[in-house]
C-alpha cells in the first residue's frame, strides 16, 4: 500500500490551545480523501501543515513518500502538489492569465503548457470572458474558481482542497467534481474539507474526522455506507454533546 500522506503524532499548538493533537492520518494515493469535522475542529491547521504553511510543533508527516522537513525534498514535493487554501490569496492587480502564467512560471512548467492549460482551466471556469478584468475586480465566487484553476494547472500528483465549492455556482461546482473525479481515475489523490456532506458522500472514497484536534474516525466510505449514512457516522463520531448546544430552549416542549 502507497501512502500520499502519512503523519504520526502531528501535534500543533498555539499558546495552550491544542489545535491538532496527536494526528495520524493515513491517506492511501489514489484516493479522493474526505477530512471532515466541525468548525474550528483542526482541518484548516491540519492541511496548512500538511502544505508546509505552518510548522508542526510535534510530530512527522510524510507527503509522496518523502519526510518534509528536509528543505530540498519539501522543495521537490510541492512542485507536485496542488493547494485551495481556505484563505484566498491572489494578486489583486493581475488579470486570470497573468497570474496562471505566474502559477505556472513558479512550478516551472514550459511556457507552451502554461498557455494550452491556462486557456483551457479559464474556459472550464467561464473566466474566459474576463480576460481584461482585473482579481480585484473578482467576486468571491470567481476568486474561488481562479484558485482552483491555479492548484490544477500543474497536473498535481496530491490536491489538498480547503472548502473548494463555497461560494461556486451549480455549473462550475458539477464542472469541478467531474474533474476531481477524472484526476483520481489517473492516480492523483484528493484531500478534500467540505461541510457538505452530501458532496462528500457523493465524492469521496474514504473519510477522516476530526473533533477537537483529534481523529475520533478514519474509514472507506463503503464501511460508512454500510452501518448507516455519512451524517449520521459523522454526528456519532462528534459527539453528541454539539448537537445539545443548537438547540433553543424556545423551541423546545
Amino acid at each position: 500500500m502507497t501512502l500520499a500522506i502519512e503523519t504520526n503524532g502531528l501535534t500543533r499548538c498555539f499558546g495552550d490551545l491544542r489545535a491538532v493533537d496527536g494526528l495520524d492520518l493515513r491517506v492511501e494515493a489514489g484516493k479522493f480523501y474526505g477530512f471532515l469535522g466541525p468548525n474550528g475542529a483542526g482541518k484548516s491547521t491540519t492541511i496548512k501543515m500538511l502544505t508546509g504553511l505552518l510548522a508542526p510543533t510535534s510530530g512527522t508527516m510524510h507527503i509522496l513518500g518523502e519526510q518534509v522537513d528536509d528543505p530540498d525534498k519539501a522543495r521537490q514535493i510541492k512542485r507536485r502538489v496542488g493547494v485551495v487554501p481556505e484563505e484566498l490569496a491572489l494578486f489583486d492587480n493581475l488579470t486570470a492569465r497573468e497570474y496562471l502564467t505566474f502559477i505556472g512560471r513558479m512550478y516551472k512548467l514550459p511556457e507552451v503548457t502554461v498557455d494550452e492549460r491556462s486557456r483551457e482551466l479559464l474556459a472550464m471556469m467561464d473566466l474566459d470572458n474576463e480576460e481584461k478584468k482585473l482579481t480585484l475586480e473578482y467576486s468571491h465566487g470567481m476568486k474561488k474558481k481562479l484558485t482552483l484553476a491555479a492548484a490544477l494547472i500543474p497536473n498535481p500528483d496530491l490536491l489538498f482542497l480547503d472548502e473548494p465549492f463555497e461560494g461556486v455556482d451549480a455549473v462550475a461546482s458539477r464542472v469541478l467534481r467531474d474533474t476531481l473525479k477524472r484526476c483520481v481515475q489517473l492516480g492523483a489523490t484528493v484531500f478534500l474539507t467540505s461541510h457538505v456532506l452530501e458532496i462528500v458522500e457523493r465524492l469521496c472514497t474514504d473519510v477522516g474526522i476530526i473533533a477537537e484536534g483529534k481523529l475520533v474516525r478514519q474509514s472507506s466510505m463503503d464501511e460508512i455506507r454500510a452501518a448507516g449514512s455519512l451524517e449520521e457516522r459523522f454526528l456519532e463520531a462528534v459527539g453528541s454533546d454539539h448537537m445539545e448546544r443548537q438547540k433553543l430552549s424556545w423551541l423546545e416542549d
